[in-house]
């Protein structure tokens, strides 16, 4: 078996593990796919091995769908596990496929990489064959702060590598197949007072708005973001805009208005390319 392997350096802390691209033989030997992708150590530095887009034969990749289509929110210290799934096609039939989420500038320059948790087992991916021709292969990924999400910058658009192998030994690799989000986790909070309050007087709606620090394992208010101050009147179902007010330099909120009539106060937030939007319940306020 012929072996063809591109090197990269890697930057930062971090580094991919070395491997090798084993190319499929006529006589069907499949290659092992769990041998190419790429990963990270936090730890570990180093000089390492990085595949290009490659393919043997006919073995295709048609679609990957990363957490049902939704973004990765991924908080201080709770693991977070997603779905992917990867269809592909080959005239004799899909043995296996499989997807790695990587962050960086590109494939030579990794600097994060999450990886399914069973790449040492001779399949990765749990596949359902719609056809002779096609499967569906699930795999689960886990992003875990403080082990292979661990730097602030690496939240916004990871890129997707994704590998298939066919059962006559045919395969394809992708480096960026497409993308998703990986975002730090935002709470909001609200509060109004005085309650109850008499009519026509001032009404003070206070909150803040933070998110997830992947470096400290803390949350920290996000500073300088525009937030919608909205009121429902009670028997109503819906909300309405006050106005828009921007979080201050430690991510609080504070404004005011006058009471009218009963109902409640909420704080909402549209949400950032690294930031998940976020909305609070509302705060019933009695006008007298």
């Amino acid at each position: 078996m012929r072996i063809r392997a591109t090197v990269a350096a890697v930057t930062g802390a971090l580094a991919l593990s070395a491997f090798a691209i084993p190319v499929a033989q006529a006589d069907g030997h499949k290659p092992n796919l769990a041998s190419l992708v790429p990963s990270s150590s936090k730890a570990t530095p180093s000089v390492a091995a990085a595949p290009l887009d490659e393919s043997e034969g006919d073995t295709r990749v048609t679609s990957v769908t990363v957490n049902g289509g939704k973004n990765i929110v991924v908080g201080t210290t709770a693991k977070k596990s997603f779905t992917v799934s990867v269809t592909a096609t080959d005239p004799e039939g899909i043995y296996d496929a499989f997807p790695v989420l990587w962050h960086g500038q590109d494939i030579e320059n990794v600097d994060g990489a999450i990886e399914p948790a069973n790449l040492d087992e001779e399949q990765v991916g749990s596949c359902t064959h719609s056809s002779a021709t096609t499967a569906t292969c699930k795999v689960t990924l886990v992003a875990d702060p403080g082990t292979n999400i661990f730097r602030n910058f690496q939240a916004g658009t990871w890129k997707v590598w994704v590998a298939a192998v066919g059962n006559d030994g045919d395969y394809i690799i992708r480096d960026a197949y497409k993308t998703a989000k990986v975002q730090r986790n935002s709470t909001l909070t609200v509060n109004a007072s005085p309650e109850p309050v008499r009519k026509g007087r001032t009404i003070t709606i206070t909150g803040k708005l933070a998110r997830a620090n992947w470096e400290d394992f803390k949350y920290h208010g996000y500073t300088s973001q525009p937030v919608k101050l909205q009121f429902r009147k009670a028997g109503s179902n819906t909300y309405s805009t006050l106005k828009t007010i921007k979080t201050n330099s430690t991510g609080n909120l504070s404004t005011t208005v006058t009471a009218s009539t009963d109902g409640y106060f909420r704080y909402s937030f549209a949400g950032t390319s690294t930031t998940p939007a976020i909305t609070t319940a509302g705060d019933f306020v009695d006008v007298r």
